[in-house]
């Protein structure tokens, strides 16, 4: 916690970098808006992205409350108070989706890099990999300044695509939005699924929490970070409404929109924006997997691991993601379980969450947020006999 810290880091910084974990490269394309939203109609789809923002907000409330009252700057310190010694569960089921995640980032970026520069789709993928690598390593303050230049390079381009596409097409969003008034079908299983599917951004941005001084704090910041995420989605969501049908099966809904547009130069510059996002998405990622190293490294030998051994340890499985899980099939086989592995999160995070929530309002009036720092009643007993394992001793190191 710093005692100098700023509005913007108090109230603005955790839900830009909840939205750097979220927008990735699906979100930034449209094509998971197309998957999830589109289905459910124009106004279901709506409403659905608002029941998302909704349940990110609480979720991301009721994190940042606990992590800021048991001074949790990483995932395993934040779930080892929470599941006790299961906290385990939960990091197999993370990393196992940062591999997916982080492979599909990979090819990805070769792809961009590309049809951008005429690259081989191994440069594209080994710049990904340095700038992830270099930002994590320059440490939390240049991880950041790059959650604030990159969200505002983000929100710009989206701003001028959605003023280019609304102006050329506004007319074709409109009619849709007006032809039908009904919520379509499942709009709130499909709003549910994507903020379930997400979920896992609100524990990876940990790092944050130290600026938070107050529980006011973590209240503002999390009802913010919904909003503040879902809101680039709203906007290109009415843009890609214009587009129906055709958009609704197109690979890269992006493209089919700033194709009809006909200008090339800002068709570039939104790639290059989708580059950023997987850069952002990446970072976060990593900063997390990063600190809880760090925290673990600490804990046995005394002393944090300097620059090199972090560079290394990170380039390691940023390398070990994109080139040798994919290689030897990890990515599709763990793939063929990434349903599942959303379901592990929502049961390892999500559910333990609320109902420690629960039980503190109802039978301990709320001491987990309201207590100082110090004086937090331990969950672990209760969380950990509902799992069916012990709590860890106080000086138990995993």
């Amino acid at each position: 916690m710093t005692a100098a810290a700023s509005r913007f880091q108090r109230y603005l910084l955790p839900g830009l970098a909840f939205k750097s974990a979220v927008i990735g490269g699906g979100y930034a394309t449209g094509r998971e808006l197309a998957e999830f939203f589109l289905p459910s109609g124009p106004w279901g789809g709506l409403a659905a992205m608002v029941l998302s923002m909704l349940i990110w907000s609480v979720i991301c409330i009721l994190t940042f409350l606990l992590a800021r009252a048991i001074r949790a700057n990483d995932y395993r310190t934040f779930f080892r108070h929470l599941l006790g010694r299961g906290w385990w569960t939960f990091e197999v089921a993370y990393l196992a989706l940062i591999v997916v995640v982080l492979a599909v980032f990979g090819a990805a970026a070769g792809e961009l890099a590309a049809t951008m520069f005429g690259w081989p789709r191994i440069v594209g993928t080994l710049v990904l990999v340095a700038i992830i690598t270099g930002v994590v390593q320059a440490g939390t303050n240049a991880v950041e300044r790059m959650f604030k230049l990159m969200s505002a390079f983000m929100y710009l381009v989206y701003a001028i695509a959605a003023c280019l596409i609304l102006y050329r097409f506004g007319g074709g969003a409109m009619a849709q939005l007006s032809n039908t008034h009904e919520l379509g079908q499942d709009w709130v299983l499909n709003g549910v699924t994507y903020a379930g599917y997400n979920m896992f951004a609100a524990v990876s941005i940990l790092l944050v929490v130290r600026h938070l001084l107050c529980r006011r704090d973590a209240v503002i910041a999390g009802a913010l970070a919904g909003p503040l995420a879902i809101l680039p989605a709203i906007v290109f969501y009415i843009c890609m409404i214009a587009f129906l049908p055709d958009i609704a099966d197109a690979p890269l809904p992006s493209d089919l929109m700033l194709g009809q547009l006909g200008l090339p130069w800002f068709q570039w510059l939104f790639r290059l924006m989708i580059m950023v996002a997987l850069v952002e998405t990446g970072v976060t990622l990593m900063a997390s997997v990063d600190g809880r190293i760090s925290v673990n490294w600490k804990e046995r030998t005394g002393a944090a691991p300097g620059r090199g051994m972090r560079v290394a340890i990170i380039a390691a499985i940023l390398l070990m993601a994109v080139f040798l899980a994919d290689g030897i099939g990890l990515v599709a086989l763990i793939a063929k379980g990434y349903r599942l592995l959303a379901y592990a999160i929502l049961a390892t995070y999500v559910v333990p969450l609320l109902a420690y929530s629960a039980w503190q309002i109802w039978t301990r009036r709320g001491q987990a947020f309201t207590a100082p720092v110090g004086e937090l009643p331990d969950p672990r007993p209760a969380l950990a006999d509902a799992l069916g394992a012990h709590p860890p001793q106080a000086k138990t190191r995993n």
